[in-house]
């Protein structure tokens, strides 16, 4: 996928009538990627504005997006996220706008720039340990792995896991398949930290070298450190393994858990 594939053109959205003095004048173009079910729009290139995102989902996306609001509210004052500009939700839908991060994802930046990526895997390292040091006492938020157990097994028993989307590794597998696999990996000790949960290269922006803010944090609450650090080592193996050790070095591990890496990593296939 290049990057121009990530997004397509698009007309507006149907919007609440509030909304409408706050996207007026917008052009509007739509993400093709990461979506969860949600629609999400970039709006752009009005004259003297910055640029905007709007997310809408109905039922249990609505719920989503009602998250990803509370907790971005949250992690505001902690580290950079997009600012809420407006949130509506009515009983079956939630509108979500926030304020765009100027940058790059580290996946586009990676892509492009062979020579900066051994220090664009320091940068990442660097604003994940940043997030780990928020305070746990301060975090309202749980998203340790009994209770992501729980919402899985759900989602298995609704039909609701894409097995056709597993990674390589679990190719042809069935989603009772990983969930075996996760048994057999417990009981694990936990490092629970203030985790983003879904720290893919996609949901991280970069500007000049930095990281300068992430984005969908909808699964943001304290968990053990491997749930970002798997995600984002498993992100970087399409860059070779080289950059995967660096993750860790550099974060301040000299080596992976891989049983950790291997449970987190079967979990997040189920969501």
């Amino acid at each position: 996928m290049n990057d121009n594939d990530r997004e397509e053109a698009s007309t507006a959205h149907p919007v609440p009538a509030s909304l409408l003095p706050e996207i007026e004048g917008y052009a509007w173009t739509r993400n093709t990627i990461g979506e969860a079910g949600s629609t999400v729009y970039r709006l752009h290139g009005k004259a003297g504005a910055p640029d905007l995102f709007l997310k809408h989902g109905r039922d249990a996306v609505a719920d989503a997006i009602t998250e990803e609001m509370v907790r971005l509210r949250w992690l505001f004052p902690h580290i950079a996220v997009p600012a809420v500009v407006q949130f509506l939700r009515t009983a079956d839908e939630a509108w979500l706008l926030t304020t765009a991060i100027a940058g790059r994802t580290a996946y586009e930046v990676l892509k492009s720039d062979v020579a900066g990526r051994a220090a664009l895997v320091d940068a990442l390292a660097t604003f994940l340990r940043r997030l780990h040091a928020i305070p746990t006492s301060q975090c309202p938020f749980s998203s340790d792995h009994a209770l992501r157990m729980g919402i899985a097994r759900a989602r298995i028993d609704a039909g609701l896991v894409d097995a056709d989307d597993f990674d390589e590794e679990r190719q042809g597998w069935t989603a009772e398949e990983v969930w075996d696999g996760l048994q057999r990996l417990l009981p694990l000790p936990v490092d629970p930290v203030v985790t983003h949960g879904d720290f893919s290269l996609d949901n991280l922006l970069v500007r000049d070298g930095q990281v300068v803010g992430c984005i969908d944090v909808g699964r943001t609450g304290i968990a053990d450190r491997y749930q970002d650090l798997a995600i984002l080592w498993n992100c970087l193996h399409e860059f070779g393994p080289a950059l995967q050790a660096r993750l860790f070095r550099q974060y301040g591990f000299s080596s992976p858990n891989r049983r950790k890496l291997q449970f987190h990593l079967m979990l997040d296939e189920l969501f």
